[in-house]
């Protein structure tokens, strides 16, 4: 095996690529790097970094334009559930400009401190950039992601000095982002409105979130984004409820977090039509 192949192999376990200077430091000399160049083994980017042919485009991207990837490509990295996207990076504000080939690019630094030469931006600057880049119920969707799969701890969360109002107000309700806090929100939303609910009653064999009066029941979707077979039992449960003489009505998180009035008039309504009533 020679020194080149055992370069290659060095690089291949580190995800395909490295600064010019840590090869060095492995002991690689220049010799050997211009030798794989030159042989087509691997290529430079931005002179300070070497990669091989398989090297992730996103981490080759991030390199060259010295910065890191960032925002739902990073989430998508560290295997949260992300939205459609393209590229996203991170790059410090003292960067010089460059062209973007279509990337979106984040000047703004997160809270954690990265190291020099970072190629991918941490969990909690990735919830950073997601708050300030993503509309507000796809955000929570990703920071629900990052909780769920412990990426993340709420408890944390709310102790970072975020300096952006978006992941302030997301790191907030973090801790209410389970099930379990969606159905606390909505039986305090109906408290305040002078609602008698009674939670998780059995019907049909299995348990509804909520049931107001005899008949009308409400049920929570929270922040786990369903299979299709997940969403055809909801569908099929629904049915069953409505073909027994129930009024079903369905809220979800973002509905139930940030927009309460829909959710406390739709329920009032349904109560003026007397559907909370046994036909």
């Amino acid at each position: 095996m020679t020194r080149i192949d055992d370069l290659v192999t060095w690089l291949t376990e580190r995800a395909g690529i490295a600064r010019n200077a840590h090869a060095l430091d492995a002991g690689f000399s220049e010799r050997v790097v211009r030798g794989a160049l030159a042989a087509g083994r691997i290529d430079r980017i931005r002179r300070s970094w070497i990669a091989t042919g398989s090297c992730d485009g996103r981490l080759r991207a991030a390199a060259s334009v010295g910065g890191r990837v960032s925002c739902v490509t990073a989430a998508a990295m560290h295997g949260l559930w992300v939205p459609e996207h393209g590229l996203h990076l991170a790059v410090d504000h003292s960067a010089s400009r460059f062209e973007t080939a279509g990337a979106t690019v984040h000047w703004a630094r997160g809270p954690v401190p990265v190291a020099k030469h970072a190629l991918v931006d941490g969990p909690v600057n990735v919830l950073f950039h997601v708050a300030r880049c993503l509309p507000r119920a796809d955000a929570m969707a990703v920071w629900e992601s990052a909780l769920r799969t412990h990426a993340v701890d709420a408890a944390v969360l709310r102790r970072v000095r975020w300096r952006s109002s978006a992941a302030d107000a997301l790191a907030q309700i973090a801790g209410e982002l389970s099930d379990s806090g969606l159905e606390s929100r909505f039986a305090q939303l109906m408290r305040d409105a002078g609602i008698p609910i009674r939670q998780q009653v059995r019907i049909d064999g299995r348990p509804v979130d909520a049931l107001i009066g005899d008949a009308l029941i409400a049920q929570l979707d929270g922040f786990a984004f369903h299979q299709a077979a997940d969403r055809r039992r909801d569908i099929r449960a629904d049915g069953r409820l409505v073909l027994r003489g129930y009024t079903v009505l369905r809220f979800d998180y973002q509905q139930v977090f940030f927009d309460p009035g829909y959710v406390v008039e739709t329920i009032q309504l349904a109560i003026a039509q007397q559907l909370h009533r046994a036909s």
